[in-house]
């Protein structure tokens, strides 16, 4: 697929919610990491948390750092379309930030589990469109985990112990794509999105057509 931004931004129309989820290893990251470099009109989903910040990274780009009391006043106020609580930490996703991107025609990815993505399509089910990455094998995904940095064969087992329980979930999204070949499942990724982008059942579709309509009645008159 070209380098090139496949479409830019449309402010006439509304961006979708862009679910992508996976079993740890099956490409997820690699697949949307490339989708927001090549891809014009594409944001990631920054998720707020109140884990410590890491070294190396920056609060506003890997995620909204907040304190336990701000988060839980996030929760109060109805400011997140979703959260959870994982070890000990929260995460969830701001409300504002996805609707100001979406009114400006952005389409925003989401990188979150079978979890995040069955909460996001109850609260926004107009707006969601789920995609799920599935490895070619048991047997690929396990070469794989253990071909990352650092790797050991403790933290990989217990990444396969919970692919079953995630490739369960599998007909809950709207696509699945196999990732045998990157370069083709990264081209069925983009087709997902540039489809959705056009779907007549869209209302920002059906607002445009109402214009076209208004606009030709009026040379007609």
């Amino acid at each position: 697929m070209s380098n090139k931004p496949i479409q830019p931004e449309r402010p006439d129309r509304r961006g979708v919610m862009f679910v992508v989820s996976s079993p740890s290893g099956a490409g997820k990251t690699t697949l949307t990491r490339r989708m927001l470099k090549e891809m014009n009109g594409v944001e990631l989903s920054i998720s707020a948390t109140t884990r410590e910040m890491r070294p190396d990274e920056k609060d506003g780009v890997h995620y909204y750092f907040k304190t336990r009391e701000e988060f839980e006043r996030l929760i109060e106020e109805d400011e997140l379309l979703e959260w959870a609580e994982v070890f000990g930490n929260y995460y969830g996703t701001p409300r504002g930030e996805v609707e100001r991107l979406q009114r400006k025609g952005t389409d925003v990815l989401f990188d979150v589990d079978w979890q995040g993505a069955r909460v996001l399509k109850q609260v926004m089910p107009g707006d969601v469109v789920s995609v799920f990455i599935l490895p070619p094998s048991i047997s690929e995904l396990k070469s794989r985990l253990e071909g990352r940095p650092g790797a050991n064969p403790d933290a990989v087992m217990q990444r396969l112990s919970g692919a079953g329980r995630d490739i369960k979930r599998w007909g809950e999204y709207d696509f699945v794509i196999i990732n045998d070949d990157i370069e083709i499942a990264y081209d069925e990724l983009c087709a997902i999105l540039v489809t959705e982008r056009l779907d007549r059942r869209k209302p920002s579709q059906g607002a445009r057509v109402d214009k076209l309509l208004d606009d030709a009645e009026a040379l007609e008159s």
